[in-house]
């Protein structure tokens, strides 16, 4: 497969015809391109989607609740409840299962702005927290500190803010820390900045748009007395959090007399099936990207394999000269799986190439674009690359050896006759 002579017979006849060498290779050139292109944008699709919500706990899960859709225990259809303190203390004291638990208020919706300073005004939402909520949902401190559970037992009037918070109340080079905001008409004094590590978004509005302040603040404050608004999990190691989701569904439906197969009064979301889901979309993306681009590069090959046969057609005469002077039809099979190969492998080559210099521009473009974007690095690894040249090679083998087997099947004498 070195010979020098092999070689240089090979290029030459395929510079013989180069618009019919040209359309031969397009074929599986585009087959590799299509194949390089798809599986770059799924991988991207996958690292902008899996980005966003990376520091996210996948064993946690989220409820709120609904108005009944059944009566029970004498209580009517329809009936409006809340989750209260008794609540969360009952759940973290007989339940193993869980590893945190976090209660949530929301604050108090009102038209136009909710937030003042001096002059300045802006419209944000707030929640209140506990501390454990920044183990689940992951924050950065970038400025100050976060809520801690001294500002719990003291209910402290203290409150952490997003950078879009900064922006809009402070002055750009101004320290937000230990300033105040008036906050629902009521001062709060801003102990830190924070910076969201996920995209994931349990609320309205957008999480660098966020004040937070402590739980039981917001509950004395504001007058919401024991109520609950939406509270968060996570499973300890061993236990899934789906089955945890169904025994906090059993318990709290028991405790407010709830009907047991009432399937709308209480509403959870859980990440952990979230995170399922994208796994399956993303192992479908890949399946249907390899069916696709290997369907193209066949057709590609296939044509490869047409085109041989109609060189060894062409060349026939040659072949019975060559046979009768004493070429072995391995020496036949090999010069022919080889013209086969380079055209496949160059044509490939060329196609992966491309498409990897396209990933790397739009790559580039994209981190332009910054954060937002949930579409990010599309790339081709290791593996893929040299699956792809390993499919080239074989593809090239095959395509030249159905030409390679008509032409030993030729008789000398006959192939040497032939006009």
């Amino acid at each position: 497969m070195f010979d020098i002579d092999l070689w240089t017979e090979i290029i030459s006849a395929l510079k013989k015809n180069r618009l019919r060498s040209f359309m031969t290779a397009f074929g599986v050139f585009w087959g590799i391109f299509m194949l390089i292109i798809m599986s770059g944008a799924g991988k991207a699709l996958e690292n902008g989607v899996m980005d966003g919500v990376k520091a996210f706990a996948t064993n946690s899960a989220f409820f709120w609740t609904s108005r009944t859709s059944m009566p029970y225990a004498g209580f009517q259809r329809g009936r409006r409840w809340e989750y209260e303190n008794k609540d969360i203390q009952y759940i973290r004291e007989n339940v193993k299962e869980i590893e945190y638990l976090s209660p949530r208020l929301f604050g108090t919706q009102q038209s136009g702005n909710n937030t003042i300073r001096g002059k300045k005004t802006g419209a944000f939402q707030v929640y209140g927290d506990y501390p454990d909520y920044f183990k689940i949902d992951r924050w950065t401190s970038i400025k100050g500190r976060l809520i801690n559970e001294i500002d719990i037992q003291k209910k402290r009037k203290v409150c952490v803010i997003g950078e879009r918070v900064v922006e809009v109340m402070f002055a750009k080079d101004e320290n937000p820390i230990g300033e105040y905001l008036k906050i629902s008409g009521v001062y709060y004094q801003v102990v830190g900045v924070i910076h969201a590590e996920t995209k994931i978004n349990i609320g309205d509005g957008k999480k660098e748009e966020t004040i937070i302040i402590p739980f039981s603040t917001m509950q004395t404050a504001y007058n919401y007395g024991n109520v609950v608004h939406f509270f968060s999990v996570t499973s300890q190691k061993g236990y899934r959090v789906s089955d945890l989701e169904e025994k906090l569904k059993k318990i709290l439906k028991e405790r407010h007399k709830i009907a047991p197969d009432d399937l709308q009064a209480i509403g959870s979301f859980n990440i952990e099936k979230e995170f399922l889901k994208f796994s399956t979309l993303f192992l479908g993306i890949q399946v249907l990207t390899w069916i696709v681009g290997i369907g193209t590069l066949f057709a590609g090959v296939i044509g490869v394999s047409n085109i041989m046969l109609v060189i060894i057609k062409e060349r026939t005469q040659e072949i019975g000269i060559q046979r009768a002077i004493g070429a072995t039809p391995g020496i036949i099979i090999k010069h022919i799986v080889a013209e086969s190969v380079f055209l496949t492998v160059m044509a490939g080559y060329i196609g992966l190439s491309l498409g990897v210099a396209i990933l790397e521009i739009i790559n580039r473009i994209l981190q332009s674009a910054g954060d937002q974007v949930f579409f990010r690095n599309p790339q081709v690894n290791l593996t893929m690359a040299l699956s792809a040249l390993g499919v080239l090679v074989i593809s090239g083998i095959f395509a030249g050896l159905v030409p390679a087997r008509r032409a030993i099947s030729i008789k000398p004498i006959d192939a040497i006759r032939d006009e």
